[in-house]
């Protein structure tokens, strides 16, 4: 049988508690200095995104978001200039975004809070209590005639509505009617430009970008014409 070994001395028991007791505290200092570490790279982390975030709706030159409506989720986007589409729900955001980055420029960056006062406006609108939109406006994607068009569509008074033909002569083309329907068919600012005030000689409904039921439906909103039973 082997020897056996001689019982530890109270002397080695206290350095061995004491050596235990030193790795744990090693430990201990690791852990925390592992957990500042930790926190600090979080930190520095967002604050890098959040930097990049920032610098990249400096840098932008488009801004888009959602926006809520009672007929589904708005795309809305802006310039410096002021809003510059409104998107009914049917048309799908990266449609809207490709056409926006062909058109003006590809520097989109998704901006929820540009869009406080284009929120409240139509919260307003819908809500009765708003007949005029004070948001600026950046008509850069209308043509030259589009924008006769339309600055005379925004002239028509809530409630009130008016024809093609009269939109084409207070555009400066008495025999323009189809034109002028054009140019209220690829209205980029719907609602904010009321194109759903404007109907065919004799009271028929015309087109409407937003559907016919919709455009009925803005016009009872506005008083323009009874509710259907």
């Amino acid at each position: 049988f082997p020897a056996m070994l001689p019982p530890p001395t109270p002397f080695k028991l206290f350095g061995l508690a004491a050596s235990v007791s030193e790795m744990r505290f090693s430990h201990f200092l690791l852990a925390i200095f592992a957990g500042r570490f930790l926190r600090f790279l979080l930190l520095a982390v967002l604050t890098m995104t959040t930097f990049a975030t920032i610098l990249g709706t400096l840098l932008a030159d488009i801004g888009y978001a959602s926006v809520d409506s009672p007929f589904g989720t708005l795309t809305a986007a802006v310039t410096e200039e002021g809003l510059v589409r409104l998107a009914f729900p049917e048309e799908p955001l990266e449609e809207v975004l490709d056409r926006l980055a062909a058109k003006l420029s590809p520097r989109i960056v998704e901006a929820p809070a540009r869009f406080e006062q284009v929120r409240r406006e139509l919260d307003e609108y819908f809500a009765g209590s708003r007949r005029d939109f004070d948001v600026l406006l950046d008509r850069t994607l209308m043509s030259a005639f589009a924008k006769k068009v339309l600055a005379a569509t925004t002239a028509i008074p809530y409630g009130s509505i008016s024809t093609y033909t009269e939109m084409a002569a207070a555009a400066g083309s008495p025999r323009g009617s189809r034109a002028a329907g054009n140019a209220l068919g690829s209205n980029p600012l719907p609602l904010i430009v009321p194109c759903h005030r404007v109907l065919r000689t004799g009271g028929n409904l015309g087109g409407y970008g937003g559907g016919l039921d919709r455009k009925r439906w803005l016009l009872e909103l506005e008083g323009a014409l009874r509710p259907q039973l």
